[in-house]
């Protein structure tokens, strides 16, 4: 499904784009990745693993996910502007190496187990393509939800519909100590929706065929 964005909306978009932090220019080893990610598998590493914090949702896919961008997510915990208290007690024991080296392995994971191909994507319902229009999510996310304009920006086509829902709650409620996130950007956005809506975008979204995945290791298998 593809979104023409006005002139104006996509020059808020590049601005917003531009006055995000630059992340440091640090070059990831996927091999060394490899041996650098005991404390992800427990959870990413398991088809079906379900978090029971903030409440019982799947832990999301993280194989096949941009690197810039899992990075830029693990700085966050570490800097505490996500407040997952298990998820920053990780990052915070991680160099800028480390993150980066965890963040090609991850990207280059998902490559490996990919296809090359993905379907077309379904049709949203009526009511569901007005909130998707509304909260604008394809000018950051990209065609079918799966070709952010920037690396720094999530593919979500595909991911766990529950745990896209926690996350859009977690940007609304972004000052809890235990879950909330701060992104002025994804805040803005949802709060103009509520939960009903939220989640139904987020079982769209998580319907779509996309390039995340979970790929269990072999321990686990």
């Amino acid at each position: 499904m593809k979104t023409t964005l006005s002139p104006m909306f996509a020059a808020i978009v590049v601005a917003l784009g531009a006055a995000l932090p630059a992340q440091a220019q640090v070059t990831g080893d996927a091999k060394a990745g490899e041996g650098k990610i005991a404390m992800c598998i427990g959870c990413h590493g398991i088809i079906g693993y379900q978090s029971s914090f903030p409440e019982v949702y799947k832990v999301p896919r993280i194989a096949g996910q941009n690197a810039k961008y899992i990075a830029s997510v693990l700085d966050s915990y570490k800097k505490g502007d996500r407040k997952h208290p298990s998820m920053r007690g990780i990052a915070t024991t991680l160099t800028e190496q480390d993150i980066a080296d965890v963040a090609a392995f991850y990207e280059q994971q998902g490559k490996v187990e990919g296809a090359a191909d993905l379907p077309a994507p379904r049709e949203p319902s009526a009511q569901v393509a007005q909130l998707l229009q509304k909260g604008a999510c394809v000018s950051c996310h990209g065609d079918n939800y799966s070709k952010p304009i920037d690396l720094g920006y999530p593919k979500i086509a595909g991911q766990h519909p529950d745990y896209l829902f926690v996350a859009l709650k977690s940007y609304r409620d972004n000052t809890n100590h235990t879950w909330g996130r701060s992104n002025p950007v994804m805040g803005g956005m949802v709060k103009q929706f509520s939960n009903a809506e939220l989640k139904a975008m987020a079982n769209y979204i998580g319907s779509l065929p996309g390039e995340l995945k979970t790929v269990p290791e072999s321990r686990f298998r």
